[in-house]
């Protein structure tokens, strides 16, 4: 029976993955799921608390990754906190219209770069920035955001494959 809770929260974990893409916190979900099933299978907990302590540390590793590489592409090209805070919500919301591409996954991580390549700019523009330099503060928003999210993507794809050798051992 343990095998099959194994299964699952795997597969659970996989989607917990792939929600990154999407700005959710895939990596936290994964924690809490593990956390769940060490708590509902008191007797026999597949996980223990080094494994879960080791994949809060990877996972507040992946945040500071993804906010730090994300705010550094906008600031880092000049970008205004407007343009930084619009890059956010732009590739939040180019993420969620981004899944429409063609390509699973891919289309999400191009759709959030746009995004926050459009937030920028409009930020920018919107304080009143010369368009030229708009445009290079959202070329770093996209940059950054790209980045930040392989790099969570990366961290995320640890986690899982910790989580599962420690649920089938």
């Amino acid at each position: 029976m343990v095998y099959a809770y194994a299964t699952i929260l795997t597969i659970l974990n996989l989607a917990f993955w792939a929600s990154i893409l999407f700005g959710l916190p895939g990596t936290w979900l994964m924690i809490l799921a593990a956390a769940a099933t060490d708590w509902w299978l008191a007797d026999t907990a597949m996980f223990g608390w080094p494994v879960l302590l080791t994949a809060i540390m990877l996972a507040t590793l992946g945040e500071i990754l993804e906010f730090f590489l994300s705010a550094a592409g906008s600031r880092g090209a000049g970008g205004t906190r407007r343009a930084a805070a619009l890059a956010i919500a732009g590739g939040i919301v180019g993420a969620i219209a981004g899944t429409a591409f063609p390509v699973p996954l891919l289309g999400t991580l191009i759709g959030a770069s746009l995004g926050a390549f459009a937030g920028s700019l409009l930020g920018d523009l919107w304080a009143g920035r010369p368009v030229l330099h708009s445009i290079e503060a959202g070329r770093g928003a996209a940059a950054g955001r790209f980045w930040g999210t392989v790099a969570k993507v990366v961290v995320g794809g640890v986690i899982v494959a910790t989580l599962g050798v420690a649920a089938f051992r």
